[in-house]
């Protein structure tokens, strides 16, 4: 009989057991990574900035190879206006399980020192997944400007305070502050005429309307190369291996002078930290692919692969570095 009930006790403790078990299993399980399986839907890319545009232009590259490895679309959305700041806001808004992105460029981090209020908070309502790649500006001039380098360029404007105007992407835009820095290390006052992107801005400058623009290398090269544009100088520090025939601004006599661009992508904040990692781990395959880095290259394009913590680090310091541009200009938009 106790041999019996020393089975029983045996047999119980075991059931006991493999049913702790299985409850902890399903409690593990039940606890799902929101990465696995991710996208399980299409991917809304949207894009703060009109097509045609270098943002453009270097979104539909990412997307295109995004969606092959994904297996599922990712659709690019074109939400402009406002200097970036409709389609950033949109984003801002987004339900935060990664299926809605954004491709940005240098004016996210430039707009909150710009204007007094934003209908979102640059850092605080948005998480920096990855560094896409950095484009010199290339200031350029209509072909019936009768300037051939930065000096002329100078000389021109400086007889004519205020007259001469450049087209910008919009007021805050990354190539409007690349001009309010010429103005102010230049000693020179130009006419700011901004538009709704790059790309109408650069079209009007290519038509004649508007003489000078500070256009991002990934739009402007195929129109320099061709004529319809003069390019004088770069804005980085060193010379773009696009177009190496460029002297920088620093080089032509503005001494420090450093205004690239640089586009990177983003999520609504609170995106699980998995599903981050995922995406900056597939963007940074996707601009590693030669065929992508033959096309950036073409375009004067620069990969710059960071991990998400290190974009958040580069997208904090980012903000604080052009707050003390905007300052020193005393430039503001509102």
């Amino acid at each position: 009989m106790k041999s019996n009930l020393n089975y029983k006790a045996q047999f119980l403790a075991v059931v006991l057991t493999g049913v702790s078990a299985v409850a902890a299993h399903a409690q593990r399980t039940d606890v799902r990574d929101p990465a696995a399986g991710y996208p399980g839907r299409p991917v809304r890319l949207v894009v703060n900035a009109p097509p045609g545009g270098g943002t453009d232009i270097l979104a539909r590259l990412v997307a295109l190879k995004l969606g092959d490895a994904w297996g599922q679309p990712v659709v690019v959305d074109n939400r402009s206006g406002g200097g970036g700041i409709i389609g950033t806001e949109t984003v801002a808004r987004a339900p935060p399980d990664g299926h809605t992105l954004l491709m940005s460029f240098t004016s996210h981090v430039i707009n909150v020192s710009l204007h007094s209020k934003l209908p979102y908070d640059t850092l605080r309502d948005f998480a920096a997944i990855a560094f896409v790649a950095t484009v010199p500006n290339i200031l350029v001039v209509h072909p019936s400007v009768p300037v051939r380098n930065v000096g002329e360029l100078v000389n021109y404007v400086r007889a004519r305070p205020g007259q001469v105007g450049y087209a910008s992407a919009g007021s805050g835009s990354a190539n409007h502050l690349a001009a309010v820095l010429l103005e102010s290390m230049a000693g020179v006052k130009l006419l700011h005429v901004p538009y709704k992107g790059g790309a109408p801005a650069q079209a009007d400058v290519i038509a004649g309307h508007v003489p000078i623009a500070f256009a991002n290398a990934v739009s402007a090269l195929p129109h320099v190369r061709s004529g319809r544009l003069r390019g004088l100088a770069t804005t980085g520090l060193k010379r773009s291996h696009a177009v190496p025939e460029l002297p920088t601004l620093d080089e032509a006599g503005i001494k420090g002078y450093e205004a690239n661009a640089w586009f990177g992508l983003y999520a609504p904040a609170r995106v699980s930290a998995g599903i981050l990692e995922k995406v900056n781990s597939d963007v940074q395959r996707t601009v590693a692919l030669l065929e992508i880095q033959e096309r950036f290259a073409g375009q004067g394009a620069e990969p710059n692969p960071m991990s998400v913590a290190q974009f958040s680090a580069f997208v904090r310091s980012e903000v604080a570095r052009w707050a003390k541009v905007v300052a020193a200009a005393g430039a503001r938009v509102d």
